[in-house]
């Protein structure tokens, strides 16, 4: 029987997902394919429920359903359950179905692709306290990254990640951070600054930054954010969020197949469909 696939969310026309799951597929000769689906927070039970009908094999979820989507589900992941979000949904052998997280670990895997695992003892700076902040920080916190700091706006709301982290983190504003950022070896920029749509393209200040940091941004649309850009010019390596988006998907695919597909597959074909900007 063939098998589907889909990724779900509002809106959903701008998801490249089906294309790289389908070129890993095709590439791989599986019988099965890979589709959008539109569904509404009003209709998100009467979805699952249609999707579990029709024997899914697995799905990913993207905004606004990562949290909503727990309940429903028969089992979720424990790392799923910390970081409180599922992106990536398996139908096991019974028939159920339990919850993932593959964006922090995704994220994880591309920086380590990008740059080796030799940097577990840097000093970390993520910028914002998100939904992908938090999924960033527990990830990074269970692979060996342990001297964590996470600025934001609201300090709060970094502090409250820092709290429920199993390592000591510590949370700084935003202009703290900017004040301090020759001392990190890593920087996170999980912001929606440097998006196409932005409004503001910078979170903080690079006036500091080391000419030997790890930059990484995870927009990958454009590829080359503002951050990323001006961080280069200052002589830091940077990662772009492409990788991320890759390894995301690489490890969900993981899940559904037992089989880790390679992203050197998909990255000319993504590439090609950013317009390489």
């Amino acid at each position: 029987m063939k098998k589907w696939y889909a990724v779900i969310g509002d809106p959903i026309e701008h998801s490249m997902s089906p294309l790289m799951h389908n070129t890993w597929m095709n590439a791989e000769e599986r019988d099965g394919t890979y589709i959008p689906l539109h569904i509404t927070k009003e209709n998100l039970v009467e979805g699952f429920n249609g999707m579990k009908l029709l024997g899914c094999s697995g799905f990913n979820v993207t905004i606004p359903h990562k949290e909503a989507i727990i309940p429903l589900l028969d089992d979720i992941d424990p790392l799923a359950q910390k970081m409180g979000a599922v992106n990536t949904v398996v139908r096991q052998l019974d028939g159920t179905y339990k919850g993932y997280n593959t964006d922090g670990l995704g994220f994880v895997k591309s920086l380590e692709d990008a740059v080796g695992t030799h940097h577990k003892d840097k000093r970390v700076l993520v910028i914002g306290a998100g939904g992908a902040s938090r999924g960033i920080c527990f990830a990074l916190a269970q692979e060996g990254y342990t001297k964590l700091s996470i600025a934001n706006r609201t300090v709060a709301k970094a502090q409250a990640i820092c709290d429920e982290l199993d390592v000591v983190a510590t949370a700084y504003s935003l202009e703290e951070a900017a004040a301090s950022l020759d001392e990190f070896g890593i920087i996170i920029q999980t912001t929606s600054a440097g998006l196409n749509n932005s409004a503001f393209s910078l979170p903080l200040s690079l006036e500091k930054l080391s000419n030997t940091a790890i930059v990484a941004d995870i927009v990958y649309n454009p590829l080359m954010t503002p951050f990323l850009a001006q961080s280069q010019q200052k002589g830091a390596t940077v990662v772009t969020g492409l990788g991320m988006f890759i390894h995301q998907g690489a490890l969900a695919y993981s899940y559904w197949n037992d089989v880790y597909p390679t992203a050197d597959t998909v990255k000319p074909v993504l590439l090609e469909q950013l317009g390489g900007n």
